[in-house]
């Protein structure tokens, strides 16, 4: 017997009247957790990845432990790139690191495409086991956008101003479409396959998109966008778009055919709202606040709520990811306090 699912947080992004103001947490699972870093001890993330049951677990924690009403896939948005042939190792206090990255449309055109089921079969078996077995909330999925893909997969790794990244993009954009068309492509069928296994919403993490102004997004970048979502709104699952430092660009993603957009710490949801944001919004408490007084803590999430409540269509978030020095029962306490504050 199946067990029964809270879909509080799918009726919310559909901006559906919900009993509470749902929550879940950027990096909830992972590295603030102490069980978490016994695991990394033994194992890396790509280790874990793709172990099915361990990943599982590891996905699940922040469910048990914090109450939340969502859980979202452990894994990383570099998951998908080796079998399109792009050699990436998650390197220790650096992040995503690329030895052989992209300069030109010779390097674009040589990269493959994905086949989940045959390439990464293990991040469709934890889909699986937790939604076939485990979870009593919905399991979100996720992908790397196009841009923020690129960015990595030029620079070679993480950048401050991903000049080697617009420069292609304003040098050659032939190439730089090339890549946009195959990223896309990848994102589709990767994000496909993770819904056909289980997996109840899906937020795309075009984390670094902010770099850009809002006259190239919507040159560069805003019709591939257009394209990926229009294609996943066929499978009728709730789609999030997220970045960080990206106020300028609300409206160009308020125009795409998604249903929820992601406000980091920058820009309140009363502001979001005046400038013309229609769609359901997730966010934003600054993760920082999590490391003050609980006094602070609860004026800050309650301001966010507030205005939540008025706009009509919130799920709470963090503004950006749980870092490793945030206490777990802090985010138990701050659970408690979005469910109980938002009860009707």
């Amino acid at each position: 017997m199946s067990k029964r699912i809270n879909d509080t947080i799918l009726k919310a992004y559909k901006g559906e009247d919900t009993d509470y103001t749902p929550a879940w947490f950027m990096r909830q699972a992972g590295r603030s957790q102490p069980e978490y870093r016994e695991l990394k001890k033994k194992y890396s993330l790509f280790e874990i990845t793709h172990q099915p049951e361990l990943c599982a677990y590891v996905t699940r924690l922040p469910v048990e432990n914090y109450g939340v009403d969502a859980a979202i896939l452990y894994k990383d948005i570099m998951t998908p790139l080796p079998a399109m042939g792009v050699d990436v190792e998650i390197k220790a206090g650096i992040g995503p690191v690329i030895d052989n990255p992209i300069r030109n449309l010779a390097d674009i055109e040589k990269l493959g495409e994905i086949n989940p089921e045959a390439d990464i079969p293990y991040v469709l078996d934890t889909i699986r086991i937790l939604t076939k077995e485990q979870l009593d909330v919905p399991l979100i999925g996720f992908s790397g956008a196009p841009f923020t893909l690129a960015s990595y997969m030029i620079e070679g790794g993480p950048s401050k101003n991903y000049s080697k990244t617009k420069s292609l993009m304003y040098r050659e954009p032939e190439a730089w479409f090339a890549l946009m068309d195959k990223l896309a492509d990848m994102v589709i069928t990767y994000v496909e396959a993770q819904v056909k296994a289980g997996v109840k919403a899906v937020q795309i993490f075009d984390s670094w998109v902010g770099s850009l102004n809002a006259a190239d997004y919507r040159v560069f970048i805003k019709p591939v966008m257009t394209r990926i979502f229009s294609e996943l709104k066929k499978h009728n699952v709730p789609l999030i778009t997220f970045g960080v430092g990206a106020r300028h660009l609300l409206l160009e993603w308020n125009d795409l055919p998604v249903d929820v957009i992601g406000l980091d710490w920058r820009t309140s949801i009363a502001e979001a709202r005046a400038m013309g944001v229609t769609k359901v919004v997730q966010g934003n408490l600054d993760p920082t606040i999590l490391l003050t007084d609980w006094e602070t803590i609860e004026k800050r999430t309650k301001v966010i709520l507030d205005e939540g409540m008025q706009h009509g269509k919130h799920v709470f978030n963090l503004g950006h990811g749980v870092t490793p020095d945030i206490k777990p029962e802090t985010l138990k306490k701050l659970t408690a306090l979005i469910h109980s504050y938002t009860q009707k």
